[in-house]
């Protein structure tokens, strides 16, 4: 798992594509934060990251395809796939090496992005702090939502040898998931109660709960069980694959 690991990390940053979609993303972050109007925190007047953690989930629905999209497609497209399927690892030790090393881009992705903390806790009163509660727990939702999308990505992946085909499934499977429930319960059918149950089954809920600086057990289970779940899914996807090619 971890030669697989290290393979997608070189894999991602051999070729230009790896770290244009991590400046894009960094770029993205900068303009909506400091110089678009309407979501600039220098016209907001208060200094928070609330509008950071407003527009970042967006922005990684984006990163986080583009990244897996070529995880397993690339493997299928060339046909390595057989190679993989002789070395002495498992389907599982495949799709985690590929979905720990997603994660792990993903998380240096993240890492810049915490000059804003510092910049915007100078940009501060002296005698008032910024709400470090808040901006850690964002930071946490923030990190488990890029780690379900990487989930999804890659079992998206798996289904294609198609890598644009398997970025706009992610792309659509990611939206549906993160907003597509929260949307769906503010429809008027859904106002009688059911609203909230059809709300949680979203990543935007849990996501939101998270950022108001209390990580509660239930948001973080509810992560991990979708990540599990789709890693399930994919491993699935794979055999089924590779069962098919073997006959």
């Amino acid at each position: 798992m971890r030669s697989i690991f290290i393979k997608e990390i070189n894999s991602f940053f051999s070729s230009i594509v790896g770290y244009v979609a991590l400046l894009v993303f960094l770029v993205a972050c900068s303009l909506f934060l400091w110089i678009i109007p309407n979501y600039s925190i220098l016209e907001y007047g208060y200094a928070s990251m609330e509008r950071f953690f407003d527009i970042a989930p967006w922005l990684l629905l984006l990163l986080v395809p583009a990244v897996t999209m070529r995880s397993f497609a690339d493997e299928f497209r060339t046909g390595t796939i057989e190679w993989l399927s002789t070395k002495p690892v498992s389907d599982l030790e495949i799709i985690l090496g590929k979905y720990l090393a997603t994660v792990a881009l993903i998380f240096f992705a993240l890492l810049p992005t915490l000059i804003y903390v510092y910049t915007i806790n100078n940009l501060s009163y002296p005698d008032i702090s910024i709400d470090w509660g808040a901006i850690i727990g964002s930071y946490v939702g923030l990190f488990f939502l890029a780690a379900t999308f990487a989930a999804v990505g890659v079992f998206c992946s798996s289904l294609t040898a198609n890598q644009v085909v398997g970025f706009l499934v992610s792309l659509l499977a990611c939206y549906v998931l993160y907003t597509g429930f929260e949307q769906l319960s503010k429809l008027p059918k859904f106002a009688e109660g059911i609203d909230y149950y059809l709300s949680m089954v979203g990543m935007e809920f849990h996501y939101n709960s998270i950022s108001r600086g209390l990580i509660d057990s239930r948001d973080v289970i509810y992560f991990i069980s979708v990540i599990a779940f789709f890693i399930s899914l994919t491993r699935f996807s794979l055999t089924s694959r590779t069962r098919g090619a073997g006959r």
